[in-house]
């Protein structure tokens, strides 16, 4: 029989994987506390370790992301693991400087031409906002696409 897994063990092995919010942790750990565990101490305890950050958690969340979302799937996902107040206002300023570039990234992976009618048009549209992309920064990756394609940059 294998030998039990304390609680503090379990959450070295989740933030030895990747890094966790403490919210998410903490429900990952209550499935496995027993009587008498205290988990929110023992989350206090790696947090005052800097074992578990949610600085660091945010960052690397952003970064994951950001390739493939828009802001606000991207700051939905910080608020649904906790991440509010001032750390999340300056996520968003971060995220807002280059969202137009993000999503004209997107639609080149994805589509790489310009809409030639009306309903592809639309069908890039929604892709890009379903990903999270403002309309601002849509409509720059729609005429920036335009604009690209004007000037023969993907016609070589």
């Amino acid at each position: 029989m294998a030998p039990k897994i304390s609680l503090k063990g379990r959450a070295l092995r989740y933030l030895s994987m990747r890094e966790h919010s403490r919210l998410e942790l903490g429900r990952k750990l209550a499935r496995h506390a027993e009587e008498g565990d205290d988990v929110e101490a023992l989350l206090d305890t790696l947090e005052a370790a800097n074992w578990l950050s949610q600085e660091r958690f945010s960052e690397a969340l952003v970064h994951r992301r950001s390739a493939r979302f828009g802001n606000s799937r991207i700051v939905a996902e910080l608020q649904s693991h906790g991440v509010a107040g001032e750390a999340l206002q300056e996520l968003k300023a971060g995220l807002a400087q280059d969202e137009s570039a993000r999503a004209c990234e997107v639609w080149r992976r994805k589509f790489g031409q310009v809409a030639v009618d009306a309903t592809q048009r639309s069908k890039q549209i929604r892709f890009l906002m379903q990903r999270g992309f403002s309309q601002r920064a849509v409509q720059a990756a729609i005429k920036g696409a335009v604009l690209d394609e004007e000037c023969g940059e993907y016609g070589e």
